[in-house]
């Protein structure tokens, strides 16, 4: 490898190792000890994660999802902390297999999605993209 070539993946390593120690519940941040948990919930069998800057509309109530206790330490037995529950409710003009609103009301829920892998769904994509 050239000795440029070294040097270019050095940025992208260093960006990793601080996003790592970033998420620790030992960083420096002002809220010491927060959770570092992936906002999660689960809703007939599937398990969704938020998607930010999506523009959507919520609609009809679907039912109710679970979001799973915060295992942010490797240690912690789940029956611990009691799951909480939210109102899933349609996203107007994607199926509920692929993504859901979760919230009190259709006006202050989140959009959440089911992943493959890291990938979003195309129909999560093309409401990003304003497609």
């Amino acid at each position: 490898m050239s000795r440029a070539g070294r040097f270019v993946g050095l940025p992208l390593a260093a960006a990793i190792v601080v996003s790592a120690a970033a998420c620790t519940e030992g960083s420096s941040s002002s809220d010491e000890g927060a959770a570092s948990c992936v906002y999660q919930v689960e809703y007939q069998g599937r398990t969704y994660q938020d998607v930010a800057n999506v523009e959507f509309t919520a609609g009809a109530k679907l039912g109710t999802a679970t979001q799973p206790p915060c295992d942010d330490t490797g240690g912690q037995d789940e029956t611990e902390e009691s799951r909480t529950t939210e109102t899933a409710y349609e996203v107007d003009g994607i199926s509920p297999q692929v993504a859901i609103a979760v919230g009190d009301t259709p006006d202050d829920a989140k959009f959440v999605a089911v992943y493959s892998g890291t990938e979003l769904p195309p129909e999560v994509k093309k409401l990003i993209d304003g497609s």
